[in-house]
């Protein structure tokens, strides 16, 4: 008599793709930590961000911790959210590597401008939007005319 198969534990395809693996490790990560991804995304998926950000960081005027970066993956959260939930519908896949492939291939039909990061960042995001939702509400939310000045809250803002 054979033992029960657990997919849970199933090697990847030799023909998924490394995102694929990417995606199932980040979808691991706790609600806070898939938001600080989210913001640090945004920064590093346009060219002129990154800049702006060497700029502000040699002049000690930007602030990289988990809570800030956090807070701009709210604000992103928030603002992308509405565009990805009104996307396609999609059925249930089955397994968690073709989710994650469906769910990338949402993110990015739904929001225009992605890079690679926020692609996966937001696509696990929205996998684990329950958590990501609750921590975005009751999390550590920028509030209006608070005392951040510096332009990548800004910038993160729209």
């Amino acid at each position: 008599m054979s033992e029960p198969y657990d997919s849970r534990f199933t090697l990847p395809s030799i023909d998924d793709a490394p995102s694929t693996e990417a995606g199932v490790i980040l979808m691991g990560l706790d609600a806070e930590r898939l938001l600080a991804g989210v913001g640090l995304a945004r920064l590093a998926d346009e060219p002129a961000l990154v800049a702006l950000a060497v700029d502000q960081a040699r002049h000690d005027a930007l602030d990289l911790s988990t809570g800030a970066l956090a807070e701009a993956g709210i604000l992103r959260w928030r603002a992308v959210r509405p565009l990805i939930e009104a996307g396609p519908e999609m059925t249930s896949a089955g397994s968690l590597r073709r989710e994650w492939e469906h769910t990338t291939a949402r993110v990015i039909a739904t929001v225009s401008g992605l890079g690679p990061a926020s692609v996966a960042c937001l696509a696990a995001c929205w996998l684990r939007r329950d958590d990501v939702d609750e921590f975005a509400e009751h999390g550590r939310a920028p509030e209006k005319g608070s005392g951040t000045h510096d332009v990548l809250s800004r910038v993160f803002a729209d």
